[in-house]
């Protein structure tokens, strides 16, 4: 932790360190800082923390990732990407000789990746997809939530490459909020006196922790009040979420701006509950893996039961999610969840008229 610490003090921008194993760390630098007094440094910390007050002998390898074509933040962004995927890349273990020998190359090339993704998000080179939210006891379509399709790909390609992309490599928050400006387009030329367009959009747990986005996304909602009640906000990847009292403040920022709130991949571990405990929204959803685990057991039916249980009296609703079967869909049913959502009512699609009529509502049924 000591030795993590300093080398995050002392990485560009105070935050461009990771630990690659057990035995390495790296760190993004200025070409001129003195990796020698960095390593006499390393070494003096652990003799303090050996009691023999022998330390360990430090060995350093150095990358020159220069490149004039991309800027510095494209290459610090794909730097981090690449030291996360080194193994994946090269498929060999992490060593300095490896190092030297791939990382320069393989370092471009996420930059590269970076420059990439942030084209097709300042071009808009995607469009939502709209999977519905089905209330249990009415049948009816709740809202539908907005996923994304990138352009170039088939409607049932999974994004899920793209956005794990940008979630590690800090661009996140950039495609999050075209992502809303693409969902009110649509929204805006929807009838707004209708109560049938009402629409979830995603928010990853990084988004919220980054003052661009907040300060963004103020701003598009200002400019937009009428969406109020049309448009909701849904956080995913929450284990983001570092400052539980920063990302309530956000939450209820939208919530007093009229905006509901759903806390996405709710599951049975205790995170969950501390969630629930410190964040209060509007809504979570049941992850799909904690249902399909709970399905199995007489014990998991009885604590999905007492979890829905217990949102109730907080005043919680429930979606349970990934209901592709007629099996998982009365078991949450009998645990008293709210909403359900999954593929056994049609895949994600851009037209709505595929939901109506909404396939397998006769299941719906009590």
């Amino acid at each position: 932790h000591s030795v993590g610490a300093f080398l995050k003090a002392n990485s560009a921008d105070g935050d461009t360190a990771a630990r690659v194993d057990d035995q390495s760390f790296s760190l993004i630098h200025e070409a001129a800082a003195d990796i020698e007094i960095l390593e006499q440094e390393i070494a003096e910390l652990t003799k303090g923390a050996d009691p023999d007050g022998k330390g360990i002998e430090v060995e350093t390898a150095t990358v020159d990732a220069s490149d004039n074509t991309i800027s510095e933040e494209e290459m610090a962004k794909g730097l981090m990407y690449t030291l996360n995927h080194f193994r994946e890349a090269t498929g060999q273990g992490l060593s300095l000789k490896n190092l030297k020998e791939n990382l320069g190359s393989l370092a471009r090339e996420g930059a590269e990746r970076v420059q990439n993704f942030r084209r097709i998000v300042a071009a808009g080179a995607f469009d939502p997809a709209f999977h519905p939210i089905i209330h249990l006891k009415s049948g009816r379509i709740h809202y539908y939530e907005a996923l994304v399709r990138f352009h170039g790909k088939s409607q049932d390609a999974s994004p899920f490459r793209e956005i794990t992309f940008a979630a590690e490599s800090d661009l996140i928050h950039e495609f999050d909020i075209m992502m809303a400006k693409k969902v009110i387009t649509w929204l805006s030329q929807k009838p707004r006196i209708s109560n049938a367009y009402n629409v979830a959009v995603n928010v990853s747990g990084n988004s919220i922790n980054n003052d661009q986005f907040l300060d963004q996304l103020d701003i598009l909602l200002k400019e937009n009040d009428w969406a109020q009640g049309k448009l909701s906000f849904e956080i995913t990847e929450s284990a983001h979420m570092s400052d539980l009292d920063s990302a309530n403040n956000f939450i209820q920022r939208l919530r007093k701006a009229g905006y509901q709130v759903c806390l996405d991949d709710f599951g049975a571990g205790f995170a969950s509950f501390q969630y629930l405990s410190s964040l209060d929204v509007d809504i979570v959803k049941l992850d799909g893996s904690a249902v399909k685990n709970a399905e199995k057991s007489k014990k998991g039916r009885a604590f999905l039961s007492a979890l829905t249980e217990l949102c109730r009296r907080l005043g919680v609703e429930t979606v349970g999610g990934t209901i592709d079967t007629p099996e998982t869909l009365a078991f949450v049913r009998d645990c008293n969840v709210d909403f359900v959502q999954g593929f056994l009512f049609g895949k994600p699609s851009g037209d709505l008229k595929d939901f109506d009529p909404l396939p397998h509502r006769e299941l719906m049924s009590w």
